[in-house]
């Protein structure tokens, strides 16, 4: 088995062009790195270079094997800086709940930030539908959560406003109450509402935006606005999910006559009082806490 030893020489001859070089960069004597090529290739019985002119030259057997070379001393260097952040108390798995409606590109330059920092930690990202981020944050399947806010938060529950989400009501454009703008509440009532819920019955906070008498119920706001699409009904659906069907004119946002066409809905960070999140957990916390991240338009 190939030693680390005679696997760095290698790269290090390949790149630099001459055993002297590679000596160099390595701080070792020449000598050391002509054995330990010398070694590798009585191992691997291939001719990696081609000592016939005053530098050594990669052979085609040499080439082929340069980039294994370098794959094995990264996937070392993985084992080690995995290593290293486990004895630092960085945990390996970091799963982070973002409501559907919460929109995520405020968090990118933050995630990226992320990676570079934590990059061996397996970030799962959940898209759950309404009000389900508490429920994966009160069970531990989720680490940190961004949801629309809750009236009340289980007793063990940290949350911190993140600012506001604009609720927009929609319909398809061809759709009766595009025509009888500004719609009344009656005439919302006539209408079938889409209505998005959590899948936990026990959540009812949907029920507040409940106008019309015959409703349609859906876990996923993006599935409410395929319907909405389809000319099925008409919704309160957030801006970050309609506002590329609004510009492109198939959705249109109605004016209400009985109150501002747009309603502000907060959004909160979420996590749990009792879990004791590592090192990268709560990094990624504490950033997040310094931002301000929804700020309607």
């Amino acid at each position: 088995m190939p030693s680390p030893d005679q696997l760095e020489a290698f790269v290090a001859a390949a790149e630099q062009g001459s055993f002297s070089a590679a000596a160099r960069r390595l701080g070792k004597v020449q000598s050391a790195v002509s054995n330990a090529i010398s070694n590798l290739e009585i191992e691997t019985n291939l001719e990696l270079f081609d000592r016939s002119s005053r530098n050594p030259v990669l052979t085609e057997a040499g080439e082929a094997m340069l980039r294994l070379a370098r794959n094995a001393l990264q996937s070392q260097q993985d084992f080690l800086d995995r290593a290293t952040a486990l004895s630092n108390e960085v945990e390996t798995k970091l799963c982070l709940a973002l409501e559907q409606s919460v929109a995520c590109q405020p968090l990118l330059p933050l995630l990226r930030e992320f990676e570079q920092r934590f990059p061996h930690i397996e970030l799962e990202l959940l898209d759950p539908g309404s009000s389900d981020v508490a429920a994966l944050i009160s069970s531990n399947r989720a680490d940190i959560g961004l949801m629309m806010a809750e009236e009340q938060y289980p007793l063990d529950f940290n949350f911190h406003g993140m600012g506001h989400s604009r609720l927009l009501p929609v319909c398809h454009k061809a759709h009766p109450l595009v025509t009888r703008q500004p719609v009344s509440h009656a005439e919302l009532r006539s209408h079938r509402q889409l209505l998005c819920r959590s899948l936990n019955r026990d959540f009812t906070s949907h029920e507040r935006f409940c106008i019309s008498a015959d409703i349609w119920l859906s876990e996923s706001p993006y599935i409410a606005m395929e319907l909405l699409c389809a000319g099925i009904g008409w919704a309160f659906l957030h801006q970050t999910v309609v506002q590329e069907k609004i510009d492109s004119g198939e959705l249109v946002a109605l004016q209400l006559d009985s109150q501002k066409p747009v309603i502000l809905n907060p959004v909160d960070l979420v996590w749990a009082k009792d879990r004791n999140l590592g090192t990268a957990g709560q990094w990624l916390l504490q950033q997040m806490l310094k931002l301000d991240l929804y700020q309607p338009h």
